[in-house]
């Protein structure tokens, strides 16, 4: 089915299975099938919903940037789930799509029953936050001149993705198949628009400390330019967990699809038990050993 953005944007949606809500938010090399282990495991007993994001084919593709940011994609995923007449869902997201599950609980804790934010965390390092966008940059015109055939041989391969190549190949192949079918201006303004212009998770510290929206972090021990983020979402965000993934990238979901499986479904089970709370204060992460 397609919805309607309020800034009248057509987005692709599908749904499948009956339950508490899930929404997938996709990565930015993945697009809504990427979550396809996935919605055929958690369809079996929720409500499972993912989306192409705009810019990603066969959503729409605005040609003007000031129509991609990361507040639009926050309120993109706010459309899908306004017009599927869902009030609050388990929001889980992977890198491009793991931000704006952050930012979601943000902007709309109210609409959270929880948080799951994978594969988060490239441009956030305060060190790596100038790299990053100029990085971003590259990518685009990389995507606007060689094209999304031709680049995808190149970004597929980044140092974070190569765990995936060498675990699944078959797995890989598909991944860099979607990849390689990326809309080239979608994915260009969508690297412009919201990849290098998001402000840094580091400089929302306040903000994470006060949300009170159950959390789960993950992140790959290969994907290194996530790891830090991750420890520090772990320490920021008062009901947060962190689950680090061994000898794993970035392409969490597909890379690990058991294992992410896993550990979202107890997350989830937790969280609807109501057994997922703030980290007891008597866990004070400036004590070593107790002597008193």
């Amino acid at each position: 089915m397609y919805i309607t953005t309020k800034d009248g944007v057509k987005l692709y949606v599908e749904e499948a299975g009956q339950g508490t809500p899930i929404l997938f938010i996709h990565e930015f090399g993945g697009n809504y099938d990427a979550w396809e282990p996935q919605m055929r495991r958690f369809a079996r007993r929720h409500r499972c919903i993912t989306y192409a994001a705009r810019g990603y084919k066969p959503s729409g593709i605005p040609t003007d940037i000031k129509q991609y940011s990361q507040r639009i994609a926050v309120e993109d995923a706010l459309s899908v789930l306004d017009a599927l007449g869902i009030e609050k869902a388990h929001i889980v997201g992977l890198s491009m799509g793991g931000f704006a599950a952050a930012h979601f609980g943000l902007i709309a804790p109210e609409r959270a029953l929880s948080l799951t934010i994978a594969g988060t965390g490239y441009g956030a390092e305060k060190e790596f936050e100038e790299y990053f966008r100029g990085v971003s940059l590259s990518v685009a015109e990389n995507f606007e001149q060689k094209g999304a055939k031709e680049f995808s041989k190149i970004y597929g391969l980044g140092a974070s993705r190569v765990q995936f190549q060498n675990k699944d190949p078959r797995g890989w192949a598909e991944f860099s198949e979607r990849l390689s079918n990326h809309d080239d201006l979608g994915a260009a303004l969508t690297m412009r628009g919201v990849q290098a212009r998001r402000p840094s998770l580091y400089d929302l510290e306040a903000e994470f400390a006060a949300m009170a929206v159950p959390t789960l972090v993950m992140t790959g021990d290969e994907d290194d330019h996530c790891i830090q983020t991750s420890v520090y979402l772990k320490k920021t965000i008062p009901a947060c967990g962190l689950a680090i993934l061994p000898k794993t990238g970035h392409t969490l979901n597909l890379e690990e699809p058991e294992l992410f499986n896993q550990l979202l479904a107890e997350f989830l089970a937790q969280v609807e038990a109501g057994a997922w709370d703030r980290r007891d204060p008597r866990a004070d992460p400036g004590q070593v050993m107790r002597t008193t």
